[in-house]
């Protein structure tokens, strides 16, 4: 599987493989400060081509888990100092994502009790754990054109504080159901307004994003994610193709860093960003969307066929911290634990051994 050793230039950087660790939520980081044990979680896997970071929250109404990190205050950047300087102490390179939850989120989670926001006052119909236990997300607060504004300015400022913390760059969340696929989707933006209806006003505020953020901290150290067709947290998208295609034509002149799809699916759309995109394309593949996890041989022929030119590997990277070692010898691999995947100590964290220990 030499592909996946192929040295590549991303932005500013060269990556030493083609091995990318996707973000994984852990929930380690109690009032958003990471812990103590994700210096030694994130340094364990410097070998990756690149890191990219579990989500974190650009500003505290972005939150939308209990126990997700920020970057969005000056404790914040000190926290995420010591990661970054851990990573980059073993040789690795290491992005951010930043992660605004939009409607998934809950007023227990924000100190002043308010909604979450998102561009419609639609729920997403999901519930979510919170020191109450389960709870259904509420009805959210539909964002006026000064809050647009204002959050567009708070992921520029949670960029900014990234290079400060020293991050290679960031990663902007547009999957999986947050915010900025709640604008893109039109199961869950209704708006009249220049944010809503065609094709061409739901992506605008994502592009308003990477083009901000972009402006700040340099396109180079810039890149978004992106899952077309997926239905998590109750979105509804009737028409991938065409949304993302224009998605993709709108942002191509920015020279963003890459773009990498969580892929739900929608083979066909993937190809269609992959003729569209004229940049770097990492790529989470999911063909059907109901493989369990991304196995060593199926990323090695998603570069083989010249689908994408990285991949980006989850639980797999949980799990096997030496994740490009394994994959020379042909394995053996460690099994995740789903038990600890979210909140606890070092179990399932820093634990996990490598091939020698």
């Amino acid at each position: 599987m030499e592909e996946l050793f192929e040295p590549l230039r991303l932005g500013g950087l060269t990556l030493p493989n083609r091995l990318v660790m996707a973000p994984m939520t852990r929930s380690r980081a109690s009032k958003g400060v990471i812990n103590d044990l994700a210096p030694e979680y994130y340094s364990q896997r410097a070998g990756a081509g690149l890191i990219i970071t579990e989500g974190t929250q650009p500003s505290v109404i972005g939150q939308g888990y209990i126990d997700t990190p920020g970057l969005h205050s000056a404790e914040h950047v000190q926290a995420w100092r010591k990661v970054t300087d851990a990573v980059h102490g073993r040789g690795g390179r290491i992005f951010v994502q930043l992660m605004h939850s939009g409607r998934v989120g809950h007023p227990s989670l924000y100190p002043d009790g308010a909604l979450p926001v998102a561009p419609s006052p639609i729920a997403s119909g999901e519930r979510m754990y919170t020191p109450q236990g389960m709870l259904d997300h509420p009805v959210p607060r539909e964002m006026t054109l000064d809050d647009i504004a204002a959050t567009v300015e708070d992921f520029v400022s949670a960029a900014r504080l990234a290079v400060e913390a020293g991050f290679d760059g960031v990663e902007l969340h547009g999957a999986n159901g947050y915010l900025i696929q709640q604008f893109l989707a039109d199961g869950s933006n209704t708006r009249t307004d220049g944010y809503g209806g065609s094709v061409e006003n739901r992506i605008r505020f994502a592009v308003e994003v990477a083009r901000a953020v972009g402006d700040a901290i340099g396109p180079e150290r810039v890149g978004i994610r992106l899952s077309p067709g997926n239905t998590a947290n109750g979105i509804r998208e009737s028409d991938p193709a065409g949304l993302y295609r224009a998605l993709i034509r709108a942002l191509a002149p920015y020279h963003l860093a890459y773009v990498h799809l969580m892929e739900f699916g929608h083979r066909e759309v993937t190809e269609l960003i992959r003729r569209e995109w004229p940049g770097t394309l990492i790529l989470n593949p999911h063909a059907t969307g109901t493989e369990e996890r991304v196995t060593p041989e199926a990323a090695a022929e998603v570069l083989r066929g010249g689908l994408a030119d990285a991949v980006a590997l989850a639980s797999l990277w949980l799990a096997n911290p030496d994740l490009p070692a394994r994959i020379r010898a042909g394995g053996p691999y460690n099994e995740p634990d789903p038990s600890t995947f979210y909140g606890g100590d070092h179990r399932g964290y820093t634990d996990y051994p490598t091939l020698g220990g």
